[in-house]
């Protein structure tokens, strides 16, 4: 994968300097025209020289069509939209509903630390008007909604910046910086950012199989931070567990929380990828099922295959239950060819490993079918 999504920005170095959240994040310089003018578009036209009717421009500091992604995305009806997004840092909320299919967000300088999506709200957040209106729920802390089908998005940083510390009066923690849960979504270059539930990756409803892929993408956090019921594919990506100082000690989270429907034949499938840790060895379990109250007939499905596993995967007992009722070994997770220290076995009967022959059908092509965001 290329370096600028293997390097991870850790996220209290994101929020110390947020009074100067540019060099923090890394941005890049604006490309230059020969003349000097500015090109805040890269190779992606502008507003006076348009790539076709349907794409709009981007640009925090005045240069585009908006200087903000929800504002752009309001300005869209139906198919086929393109949001070009110069550098900068969009501090808001922004969603996309069923009804605007087969749009496309870049970012123009081609490098995900450039553009940025960031809000703060957690699950326990209540919601502007006062306490007779509750909280957001892990559903509404999201950065960014995604519910269309065909979305694509490239280079782009989702993030969601709440910390545990900052809000101790808060119990509900879950902060999710990017749901998406329309089918045919793809995800090129792209990083997600947080602590507790960053990526959820759903579907719209239980009897709808959302296909998902993610290609050399970037995702770190410590609970349950790649989450949800979708069919998705998560390729060549890099997986970071973050350290904690709320705890005193082992596990501080789990890598991959899913609650794919019993009906569902294919969950997720982590291929050719990494998992890394900033925290101390065997401190995090790869991944736990989610069994929700709103569906006890889930079996959560996870195959993690030709995957490194770091020394802060717990190798001896890399599998956890979140509720006793329904014991991860009744569900379906396998392991194939995976290395590392995280990856060795000791105890087989906990690590599941697919046979040559099952593995065959453990595959992108598999998992998304005629849909080819790899292509």
């Amino acid at each position: 994968m290329s370096s600028h999504v293997h390097r991870s920005l850790s996220r209290r170095g994101f929020l110390v300097a947020s009074a100067g959240v540019a060099p923090a994040l890394a941005l890049a310089p604006v490309p230059a025209r020969a003349s000097g003018r500015q090109r805040p578009f890269g190779r992606y036209g502008s507003p006076a020289a348009r790539l076709d009717p349907r794409t709009l421009y981007v640009d925090p500091h005045g240069r585009g069509d908006h200087r903000s992604v929800r504002a752009a995305v309001a300005a869209t009806t139906g198919s086929g939209w393109t949001l070009v997004l110069a550098p900068g840092v969009h501090r808001e909320t922004v969603a996309v509903d069923r009804t605007r299919t087969e749009m496309t967000w870049i970012g123009a300088s081609e490098n995900p630390r450039d553009v940025v999506i960031v809000y703060d709200n957690a699950a326990g957040t209540p919601k502007p008007g006062g306490g007779t209106h509750g909280t957001h729920g892990t559903t509404g802390s999201a950065t960014t909604t995604v519910q269309a089908d065909g979305f694509t998005a490239r280079w782009i940083t989702f993030a969601n910046d709440w910390l545990r510390a900052d809000h101790p009066e808060i119990t509900g923690t879950q902060a999710v910086a990017l749901k998406v849960q329309g089918d045919r979504s793809a995800f090129h270059h792209c990083r997600f950012l947080g602590h507790q539930d960053t990526l959820y990756a759903d579907s719209m409803a239980l009897g709808t199989f959302a296909r998902q892929y993610f290609g050399h993408c970037y995702a770190e956090g410590d609970v349950d931070f790649v989450f949800g019921r979708a069919t998705a594919v998560f390729e060549r990506c890099h997986f970071r567990t973050l350290t904690r100082t709320d705890l005193a000690g082992a596990p501080y989270g789990f890598v991959f929380a899913p609650s794919t429907a019993g009906a569902n034949p294919l969950g997720y499938l982590v291929t050719r990828s990494s998992v890394s840790s900033a925290a101390p060895d065997g401190y995090y379990k790869l991944a736990r099922p989610w069994v929700p109250s709103s569906d006890t007939t889930a079996r959560p499905m996870l195959t993690v295959r030709d995957t490194r596993l770091g020394p802060g995967i717990d190798a001896v007992a890399p599998y956890a239950n979140m509720s006793d009722s329904y014991p991860w070994q009744a569900q379906r997770f396998a392991e194939y060819r995976n290395t590392g220290p995280g990856a060795a076995i000791t105890v087989p009967a906990d690590r599941p490993q697919l046979t040559p022959a099952q593995a065959r059908s453990h595959t992108r092509q598999t998992y998304l079918g005629d849909w080819r965001p790899y292509a």
